[in-house]
């Protein structure tokens, strides 16, 4: 026979109240994503067929190779957070999961280290 109260059995097994910084940066994330991708969206959509030296004077830009940089680093940002999320609701096993956001967040920084890279080469000429 259980002596224990309901509240008694639930408690320590709520959040950690961490989820709610989580959950806001992924939505300030995801709205600073919105003037970002309208920036790419019509930078590319104004230089469709201009070909690969129209492309790298306008990356060369400093305004917006900057811009790309910030592009970049918001994007791979909130997709790993987006990607974290996913992982601690389907993964069952602590350390598959631990495993398997690490990977992620290493996969996101690694991409976007590179993008970031390519940017600024082109815009510095290299």
């Amino acid at each position: 026979m259980q002596y224990r109260t309901p509240i008694k059995e639930a408690r320590g097994l709520g959040a950690s109240h961490h989820g709610t910084a989580h959950w806001w940066v992924q939505r300030m994330t995801a709205i600073g994503m919105v003037p970002l991708m309208l920036w790419l969206v019509v930078g590319l959509a104004m230089h469709t067929g201009g070909g690969y030296a129209n492309a790298v004077a306008w990356l060369g830009s400093p305004f917006n190779a900057i811009v790309m940089v910030l592009t970049f680093g918001v994007l791979f940002y909130h997709a790993s957070l987006g990607l974290q999320v996913v992982l601690e609701d389907y993964v069952s096993h602590k350390g598959v999961r631990l495993a398997l956001v690490l990977a992620v967040r290493f996969l996101a920084l690694l991409l976007a280290t590179a993008a970031i890279f390519a940017v600024l080469k082109i815009a510095f000429g290299g």
